[in-house]
């Protein structure tokens, strides 16, 4: 069940911008502070990625000593933000319900997968870091930097793409 929820939620997340474009209520000042909020997420996500190098090395630093899953999380936040930017409560809904349905036991899955990969550490780092809502004092992580290789390799500018256009799309429902 849970590879079938992986498979299908970036298909079905694009079903839902059809709906999320079609229901968007955009005001300046709704686009101004939900763009804000998402533009926040997106760079969160983009630091997350500078640290990852898919299951050769576990990702600890960064945005990583702070929560297990903070590329779901930079998610979570540009999602809010566009919900509040489209100003409609139904918007928030329907993301909530996808998000807690759809992304939950993705993250789950995702940590079994890790537990795999990386039997002696991971354990270590699942008692020390929370799942999912950073703490303010990490407790786990070592110093690392952030690479741009790996942004690109994780192929992360498609999501400052995708925050581009859903923004002139935003601007062009508000202004037409």
């Amino acid at each position: 069940m849970v590879n079938i929820l992986a498979r299908i939620r970036v298909p079905f997340g694009f079903i839902l911008a059809g709906f999320y474009f079609f229901m968007a209520q955009p005001t300046s000042l709704g686009l101004l502070l939900g763009g804000g909020l998402a533009f926040l997420g997106m760079i969160f996500r983009a630091w997350a990625t500078g640290h990852v190098r898919k299951n050769e090395q576990l990702a600890v630093a960064g945005p990583y000593a702070f929560t297990r899953h903070p590329l779901y999380l930079g998610s979570f936040v540009i999602g809010l933000g566009f919900c509040l930017a489209g100003g409609h409560l139904l918007i928030l809904v329907v993301f909530l319900a996808y998000f807690i349905l759809l992304y939950n036991p993705v993250m789950r899955a995702e940590e079994e997968h890790l537990r795999g990969l990386f039997a002696k550490e991971y354990p270590d780092y699942m008692r020390k870091v929370p799942f999912f809502f950073p703490t303010r004092c990490p407790k786990h992580g070592k110093r690392d930097i952030f690479r741009l290789e790996f942004y690109w390799n994780n192929r992360e500018y498609r999501v400052a793409l995708g925050f581009a256009c859903s923004l002139v799309i935003l601007f062009w429902k508000m202004y037409y």
